[in-house]
């Protein structure tokens, strides 16, 4: 096996890229899980693809766009799981549908190519840059950062909602950050892994570190583990075979799951 790829930067860019991008979708994941809400990630991940979809569409940074939409999203998400009539999982599963619809809408709209909307659909983590990876870094360091600082309120909030409130903490506020925290961890991951398997990625590791342990402590630290795994196998896979990378990474991420 020819090692020399690894000197060239394009090859270190990627490496990177899912060092960082395991650890911060695997850190939320964990929420995720232990939620029991997996539509989180789902609704999340088009919601992020279809403003990217959108700032293509109109001439503006698709990472705005894809910001902008999640964050929208999470503003609905929070209300609905409050307030409606319907289980959480319902109304995910209708702010799922109607992203994924706008998402095509968008694609449709768009003039000439396709090629930057399949981009970000599949993504393309050898293509990132230093631009790229400063993004991950910082999210990556202000996912872990707030759950270390804020570790008990959040396993309190996780627990029970009702009971962290009755007790005085800002448990509304917390799960708002969570859900704004998940929307910029997609944006971050977007390029890198593509907003139809993002979910996957945020959802396998975390399934799998639940499996093998009833501690939160060692739930997040072996999610970011099986992140970063997923992500440098699946990696040399697609080198290995000259296959997709995002879908190696989360093929990969999903034998893991199984193999725990």
């Amino acid at each position: 096996m020819d090692l020399s790829i690894f000197g060239y930067q394009f090859m270190q860019n990627a490496i990177i890229s899912t060092f960082l991008g395991g650890i911060a979708c695997a850190t939320i994941g964990v929420f995720v899980v232990l939620m029991h809400m997996p539509f989180i990630g789902v609704a999340m991940s088009h919601a992020a693809f279809a403003g990217a979809l959108l700032g293509l569409w109109l001439g503006f940074n698709p990472l705005l766009g894809a910001f902008a939409l999640s964050l929208l999203t999470a503003v609905i998400i929070g209300p609905l799981a409050d307030r409606g009539e319907l289980s959480p999982e319902t109304s995910l599963g209708v702010i799922f549908s109607l992203m994924l619809g706008i998402a095509f809408l968008f694609m449709g709209l768009m003039p000439g190519s396709k090629s930057g909307a399949l981009e970000l659909l599949w993504g393309s983590i050898l293509t990132n840059t230093r631009s790229d990876i400063i993004l991950l870094a910082v999210v990556a360091v202000v996912v872990v950062g707030l759950v270390f600082v804020f570790y008990k309120e959040i396993q309190a909030t996780i627990f029970h909602r009702g009971i962290a409130l009755s007790v005085g903490l800002p448990a509304t506020l917390i799960l708002y950050g969570i859900l704004f925290l998940t929307g910029a961890t997609i944006t971050a991951s977007l390029r890198s892994i593509g907003g139809l398997l993002i979910f996957s990625l945020i959802l396998n590791p975390a399934a799998a570190a639940y499996q093998l342990t009833y501690s939160m402590k060692r739930m997040f630290l072996l999610a970011a583990g099986f992140g970063v795994l997923s992500g440098w196998v699946g990696l040399l896979f697609s080198y290995l075979f000259n296959i997709p990378s995002g879908a190696t990474i989360v093929i990969t991420s999903s034998v893991i799951f199984m193999i725990a």
